[in-house]
């Protein structure tokens, strides 16, 4: 996964967990604008969430922050 794509992750995590709560849920979709302007980095996201990670649709924040921190290192 690319370092934007990692990066774009983290800070929506932590805004998300910012504003809602360390149980905030969402979804590989919440890293991307309403329209689909950059479909190449969407299908990323999507093959990293669901064939990769094979995730549920929604997982909670502080999950999906651990996971992109720990691929980092």
């Amino acid at each position: 996964m690319r370092k934007t794509l990692k990066d774009k992750i983290i800070q929506v995590c932590d805004d998300k967990i910012a504003a809602k709560g360390s149980n905030v849920g969402l979804s590989f979709y919440a890293f991307f604008a309403n329209k689909n302007d950059d479909p190449e980095l969407l299908m990323e996201a999507a093959c990293w969430w669901i064939q990769e990670m094979k995730l549920d649709h929604f997982e909670k924040a502080m999950k999906i922050k651990a996971l992109v921190v720990s691929m980092q290192e």
